[in-house]
This record gives structure tokens, sequence and C-alpha cells, in this order.
């Protein structure tokens, strides 16, 4: 199995179009996560023989962290392609700038497969670790797209604080919140750029659902599926899909698992439909819990701070001495009185004080996985965390 590392000299686009073209499925490594060459040959060995041509496998921590291999099928990833550039009117796109790794299922899918599948440039970048070639890159952009997740948008609107970019048309949001309180501010950054709400999963290959930032004001409206994928929710919330575009496999633990083509699987999110068909999220699976007999939804908790805070924020959970179940809150970068008392006002306003969290710290940066999204597993337990407001018993 060839193994294309992210972090080496030997990666480049050029030898991911080979791997592409040629029939022996190929694993693509991201630079973030740290496993070695013997273990992805133990976990290739699991492969049944059918799944060792014409396959690719992206290895991806989820949202626990702990690494697992995804194996998906190259026809069903370019009939998924397909299936995007119409929804999301991508006709008029000329170009993508790259600001997340390509192992990320999600870029490698909306941008590098869509932009070899319909003869677009696809132009890298350093992201935000060099603003000043990332400005350049935005100031040269011609009718381009970007795909991002929601924390980044803080940084962007932090970065280039005075800046426009008119070139950029089309800009997708996955992988986490979709940052509706942040519209006004990617307005003024990219005043030409028609947004999205995309949803799904590294199983799903990796989309379920689609919404323009315009047909909702719910941040967690995720739209309608995508043709001929199914979502269903169970009597707990609990969301689960059908997709003829999902993974073929999943290998955990050195185990390899075959999909079954009538397999509910679950996204690890909880979820209720609309009345119009739509689908909204009510949070993860361990992001709704009781405190003095209350139901307590962070995903609702992120939306209030989101609305007074213009940084990056994150819950984690924790119990408080008594044993019952709470939240912290954490604000990046490091906050002002003045903007802590903006967030504990919204809390009382929208909310009692069994929802309230524990306590609210601050630091200069939120810990990442691969995928952009907040390690709540590394949060949790990192060092440094300043105190700023604690919830007196």
């Amino acid at each position: 199995m060839k193994i294309l590392r992210e972090d080496t000299p030997s990666f480049d686009l050029q030898a991911l179009e080979r791997a592409w073209t040629l029939p022996a499925t190929f694993v693509l490594v991201s630079a973030k996560l740290s496993v070695d060459d013997q273990w992805l040959a133990d976990c290739a060995a699991t492969l049944p023989p059918h799944l060792r041509e014409w396959h690719f496998i992206l290895l991806t921590s989820g949202s626990t962290g702990s690494p697992k291999l995804v194996i998906g099928e190259r026809r069903r990833a370019d009939a998924l392609v397909a299936i995007l550039h119409h929804l999301q009117s991508s006709d008029v796109v000329e170009e993508t700038l790259l600001l997340l790794p390509l192992s990320y299922s999600y870029s490698f899918v909306n941008q590098w497969l869509w932009a070899r599948q319909f003869r677009r440039r696809l132009v890298p970048t350093r992201g935000l670790a060099d603003p000043h070639a990332l400005r350049e890159n935005l100031r040269a952009a011609h009718q381009a797209m970007l795909c991002l997740v929601g924390v980044q948008v803080p940084l962007l609107v932090n970065a280039f604080p005075t800046e426009t970019f008119p070139g950029v048309w089309r800009i997708h949001f996955a992988g986490g919140r979709f940052p509706q309180e942040q519209l006004p501010q990617l307005k003024r950054l990219f005043p030409e750029a028609r947004v999205y709400n995309n949803y799904g999963c590294a199983e799903a290959m990796p989309r379920l659902a689609l919404r323009s930032a315009e047909a909702a004001a719910d941040p967690a409206n995720i739209g309608q599926p995508l043709p001929g994928v199914e979502l269903q929710t169970d009597g707990a919330d609990r969301l689960f899909f059908r997709s003829p575009y999902r993974a073929i496999a999943l290998i955990e633990n050195q185990v390899c698992r075959e999909i079954q083509p009538d397999e509910w699987l679950p996204t690890g999110d909880l979820a209720a439909q609309d009345g119009d068909g739509a689908w909204r999220l009510l949070g993860r699976g361990n992001d709704i819990f009781k405190r003095h007999g209350e139901k307590v939804s962070l995903l609702a908790l992120l939306a209030t701070v989101s609305a007074p805070w213009s940084g990056q924020c994150a819950f984690y959970r924790e119990r408080d001495p008594t044993g019952e179940d709470g939240c912290v809150l954490v604000l990046t970068p490091l906050a002002t009185r003045e903007a802590i008392n903006g967030v504990l006002l919204a809390l009382r306003r929208k909310h009692p004080r069994a929802h309230w969290p524990l306590r609210i710290e601050t630091l200069s940066a939120l810990p990442l996985l691969p995928n952009g999204k907040t390690d709540i597993r590394a949060l949790t337990d990192l060092a440094g965390k300043a105190v700023v407001w604690r919830q007196l018993a």
C-alpha cells in the first residue's frame, strides 16, 4: 500500500495525482497524526483483496483523538463531487485556495478531487501560518473557493482587519458548528462570496447535507440531505445516515469492518427534523447532559457565547464537587474583563443558572485536531489555562 505523508518532501500534488490514477489503494496521512509506517502496514494487511485496488484511505482522529482508517471508493467519491458541484453552484468557480490539510476528508473531496474532476486551479497555501503570503493569495484570487472551519473566522478577521477580498466567490464550512453569527464579518472580508454550511463526517466521505447561509438563521440548521442520502433519528434523537457515497469500510484497533449496504451509520450527533424537511443539530451525543434535573445543551450555550465573543470558544465537561455534571467554558485569545462581563450577561439573559459553566478559563489558542476541530481531550488536560470567572457554590 502506498503511503502519502503530507509532512514529507516526497509529498506533492503530482504524487497524489499518480496515486489516484494507479490501481493500488493508497493512504493519505496528516502531518499532525503520529502513526508509523509499520502500524499502517499492519492495518493494510487486514484489508480484504477486493479493497486493495481502486480505493483510498484517510486517517482520521474524529472527535476522540484515536486514529481510525476510513476506506473510500474512488468511483463513489467522484460521483459525490459531481453532486456537490451542482448543488454548490460551482460552475463559476475557477480556482480553490487550500487553507486546510488535504488529508482532511472535507478539503480532499471538496477541493482536490473537485479541482481534478472539473479541471480547476488548486492553490496550496500555508494558511494563517503565513498571513503575509495568504494575504497575497487572497488578493490574487479570481472567482475562488475557500473551504474553512468555523474557528478560522476570527483568526482571519483579526489577521486582515481592514482588507476585503472580492475575488473569493464561494466559502464552505464544515467540521464543526457553522459560524452563523460571524456572517457580517465574513461579508466584510469577502463581499462577493456565497457561503454554505456543509454537514457530514469522515464515514460519509464526507458530505450528508447542505444549506446556503441565508436559508436559515439558526447555526444548528444543516439543511436537507443530498440526493440519495437518508437521515433518521432514534428514540434518543441520535442521528443516523445511509448514503451511496459513504465509506466502504473502517479499520479500528487493526480490525477491518466492511459497512453493509443497508446499514445505518451513526453520525455521533443528536438532531431533529423541522417541518420543511431540513435537519437541526441538537449537539453531539455527549454535548447534552442534565444538571440539577435540567437538560443542558452545549451547542445552545456555544451559540449564546459566540454572539458577544469575537474570538474562539469551546466547552469541556467536568463534574462539580458534589458529583453533578457541568461544563467549563474556554475563551481564546486571552479575554479582557469587559469581554468576560459581556459573555456572562448573555448567559444570564438566555439561560437559567443550572446551565451556566462552572467556570470560565482563557488561553492564547485552542488545541486543534488535524481536521481543524477543537481537541477537547487535549483542552481538558491542558496546563496554563487562566481562570477568569468561577460560579459560586
